[in-house]
């Protein structure tokens, strides 16, 4: 039977360890917010914007920003397990990252405003960890 897959965990005992941590999540963050979004993620998550086309040429199927969105917060979600090894933050990283950046794409908050709270979110992540 194979075994099954695990992701070690990881503890924060001091600030030191606790900024490192921070500065991982936020690297993370700018790979998968910037180079491994794309302009096809970037304009087609946003439900406002016209569809871009498909790879076979065809029309874009309805309520493709969904789709889009969510593999977009997918990334996002997969960073934080990799470097954090708790698959709870993964799970609270896809929620609140989708809710984030769906203000923003509604005009509720701007670029940066958006910016700021998924860093804040990692922040809040490493404080957990910290405390726990």
């Amino acid at each position: 039977m194979p075994e099954s897959l695990t992701i070690a965990s990881l503890t924060v005992n001091g600030p030191v360890e606790a900024l490192v941590l921070f500065f991982a999540l936020v690297i993370g963050h700018a790979f998968a917010d910037f180079p491994l979004q794309g302009d096809f993620l970037s304009h087609g998550k946003n439900r406002h914007i016209k569809p871009p086309q498909l790879a076979d040429g065809k029309g874009s199927p309805k309520h493709l920003w969904v789709y889009l969105m969510t593999a977009h917060c997918l990334i996002h979600a997969g960073f934080v397990w990799v470097i954090t090894g708790c698959v709870a933050f993964a799970l609270a990283e896809f929620v609140l990252h989708w809710v984030i950046d769906a203000a923003k794409c509604e005009g509720k908050t701007s670029f940066a405003m958006d910016q700021w709270l998924h860093v804040a979110t990692k922040a809040v992540f490493v404080l957990i960890m910290w405390l726990a």
